[in-house]
Parts: C-alpha cells; structure tokens; sequence
C-alpha cells in the first residue's frame, strides 16, 4: 500500500468573465446548499483546503515554529526508520487496526493508549457530531464501532486515504508508557478485569507459594511480576501484547505509514493544538491535558517503581522497548543502570 503524493491539487481559475458570472450567480442562488461535501466547505472564495494540504503548505511556506518542530520529527522518524529497519514489507490489514479514519475531515489518527487515546478519541467524536469532548464519557469513546478503523476499508480505498488524509499519532516515553499502564490496570482497585484476566495469569505462572486470593483476584502484582512477565517467552507466544504494554511502533507501524504529525505526551497540549488548528473547527478544543507537576509525578512514579529492578532485566527491558526509544527520539532514562 503506497503514500501519498506531496504537493496539493490547485483549482484552475476560471477562463472567462461569462463563466465566472454564472458561477457566482448559481452560488448566490444556491447558498449554503452549494457545498463541496468531501471537504466540507463551500466553493465560494475557493475550496477549503484538507489538513494535509494546510500541513504542506505550511512547509513550502514559512513554516511557524510548531510546523518546524513536526517537520523535524518526521526527518528523524523517516531516518530512524531506514537506519534501524532492516527490510520492509507490505503492510497488512491488521497492521492498521489501531488507525481511525475522519473521512468528513481527512484525519488518520493512530492511538496508542496511555498516551492521551481517550481525549483523542473524544475529541474525533465531537468532530463526528457528538458534542462537546469534555462531556463524552470514556466507556462511549472506547466502544467498539464507534469509530471506523482503516483495516476495514477495502485496499483501494485503504490507498487513497493513505494518500490524502492527513495521518497522526501521539506517542510517550516508553518506560514512563509503561509505568502507567501498570499503575492503572493492575494495581489500582477499579482494575479488576485487568487484574482478573491478566494478573491472575501473572501470579500464577510467577510467585511461588501464592496466597489463593491472590490467585483468584490477581489484585497485587508486584511490578517486579509485571516486567517478568513481558519478558517471559511464553507471553507473546501464547497471544500478542496487550495494546497498553504493547510498543507503539508494533501498534502504529511508522516505518511502513507515513505519519505527518508526531505528536508526545509530553508537548501534549501545543502538539494537540497544531492538530486542530489544521483540522480547522472553530471553537473546538482538546481536553484539558495534565497539569506539569502531575506530569513530573508520573516522571518520578516510573524512577521509583524502576529503583528497585535489577540492571540484567533494566537492560532486557530497555531492549524489548528499544525500537520505540529509537524511532521516537527518547533517550534512555537517566535512572536505568544499563552497563
């Protein structure tokens, strides 16, 4: 499945005053009825432009700063990519299960959870009509079917929207990633189906001598458990990763689609911003994102829970994430004792 081509289709002026004459006589006649539906604007003062094409011209232009980091990142993405991939492929449809597709908007948005996934989630819904993000409860973003995903799109049209939409994730530092994950859905009380089909599984296969409400509720995974249990072989041979322990690269495949912005969790609330202001919806506005020092909480979380794992599986762990540490520009946490 190919990429798209770089440079926007131009409207040709109209040749000839009769010609614009009736042009603007059948749009004042026909109002707002007279619409280009695909993009969702009108032809009156010329069509608007798709969010690629602002994001293109933005590059041919004078790029604004934002525009200059998100270009940047694309060049480290796109060298990151031919330095550390060895051999590509074809992409396959369940390579893009995680790709939700805006065909009123031209948006290709690839989650990746613990990374904002939610609001981003909300956020396309209100663009679909459902009101404001902030009122949309999380169960309704998450339920299946609520949104398409490009895997259930025919080749073809799988092609064109590669081509034309504009394509986008948001990604985070892996281990802090990681840190979240487990923090939320196994250690804290509200994560009992987490804890029921996973950390029972955990307890089970690790901790010798286990108590049998641990067995049966898998409700104290120690973080120790966790990490062996991603490392352990058995775990990926008997079913894939879990989509909030699973690397983002293996989720969104950057290698093989050509994401146009790159957004981090830890420039969320600019990154989201750049986004919309492409999108172009007036009045539309990403949920609040955390608060600094809630950031640097989960910073500090991730060190702490990370002080206690010996170096061998720091550098075993730091190998199985490597892929996303390199292709997304992070550098390995200071805490880590990796000699």
């Amino acid at each position: 499945m190919g990429r798209r081509s770089c440079c926007p289709r131009r409207l040709r002026v109209v040749a000839s005053l009769g010609t614009a004459l009736l042009l603007l006589c059948t749009i004042l006649i026909l109002g707002p009825a007279f619409e280009n539906k695909a993009l969702g604007s009108s032809w009156f003062g010329g069509v608007r432009k798709s969010p690629l094409q602002l994001l293109h011209d933005l590059d041919q232009g004078r790029p604004s700063v934002m525009a200059k980091v998100h270009q940047e990142r694309r060049e480290l993405l796109q060298r990151a990519c031919s330095r550390h991939t060895r051999r590509q492929r074809l992409l396959q449809p369940e390579d893009l299960r995680h790709v939700l597709v805006d065909d009123a908007h031209g948006l290709l948005y690839c989650y990746v959870p613990k990374v904002a996934c939610t609001n981003w989630k909300r956020v396309l819904l209100a663009l679909r009509g459902r009101g404001d993000p902030g009122s949309i409860p999380a169960h309704e973003a998450h339920a299946p079917g609520m949104l398409p995903s490009l895997a259930d799109f025919a080749p073809a049209e799988v092609n064109r929207r590669l081509r034309d939409y504009l394509a986008f994730l948001f990604v985070r530092e892996p281990f802090e990633r990681l840190a979240s994950a487990y923090r939320n859905k196994l250690a804290r009380p509200h994560s009992a189906a987490f804890q029921q089909r996973y950390g029972t599984r955990i307890v089970r296969r690790l901790r010798p001598h286990a108590q049998p409400d641990a067995l049966a509720r898998g409700h104290d995974v120690r973080f120790a458990e966790f990490l062996a249990y991603l490392l352990d072989p058995r775990t990926r041979r008997h079913e894939p990763f879990n989509e909030h322990w699973e690397r983002a690269h293996a989720l969104c495949h950057p290698c093989l689609v050509r994401y146009d912005v790159v957004g981090k969790f830890e420039t969320l609330a600019d990154d989201a911003a750049f986004v919309l202001d492409l999108v172009g919806e007036p009045g539309l506005r990403f949920p609040s994102p955390p608060r600094r020092p809630e950031k640097d909480l989960t910073r500090d979380q991730a060190r702490r829970l990370f002080q206690d794992i010996s170096p061998f599986y720091q550098r075993r762990l730091f190998d199985l994430y490597k892929m996303d540490f390199l292709l997304f520009n992070y550098s390995a946490p200071s805490y880590l004792r990796l000699q």
